[in-house]
């Protein structure tokens, strides 16, 4: 399952080219961020992932 919009990342930075395998990479980059927040936000008994769980 993606998690980032290709069309979106290219608008935030205009006048760059990304390789193909960036877009995997940040990603994957992603996922790892919203998993550790989870893991954070359930060791303090928590449902909901808060943004300073990032």
């Amino acid at each position: 399952m993606a998690l980032i919009v290709r069309s979106k990342v290219k608008k935030s930075v205009k006048g760059m080219r990304f390789s193909g395998d960036f877009y995997n990479a940040l990603d994957k980059k992603v996922e790892d961020v919203v998993k550790n927040a989870a893991v954070r936000a359930k060791k303090n008994k928590r449902a909901t992932i808060r943004p300073h769980d990032l």
